[in-house]
């Protein structure tokens, strides 16, 4: 089956200060939604271990998956998470931020 490119959104919350939430936003290749989202959970927990055991949080992992930015006491909610496939170009540029995220905002 051809792997597609997925984005996983995970809302998550400050457990200090419940007011402060936001989305942690999960990127890469996956056959299905349900393997992205398994996929995205690994990386995640992957980061959370390394960075409770005092090491650096890792990079991609060799299927370009990973959880760069994860904060302490920021819990992520994976049941209200949500899949969607990439639809791109196959370039995968980065577009310059002006004013917005994403190309021409």
């Amino acid at each position: 089956m051809t792997k597609l490119y997925f984005q996983v959104d995970v809302p998550t919350r400050n457990s200090v200060q419940p007011e402060r939430c936001g989305l942690h936003v999960f990127t890469g290749a996956a056959e299905t939604e349900s393997d992205a989202l398994r996929i995205a959970r690994e990386a995640c927990d992957a980061a959370v271990a390394a960075r409770e055991a005092g090491f650096a949080i890792p990079r991609r992992r060799p299927d370009g998956w990973g959880a760069r930015g994860m904060r302490s006491g920021w819990v992520l909610d994976w049941a209200a998470a949500t899949v969607v496939v990439w639809e791109h170009d196959r370039t995968f540029r980065a577009f310059p931020a002006q004013g917005g995220v994403g190309p021409g905002r």
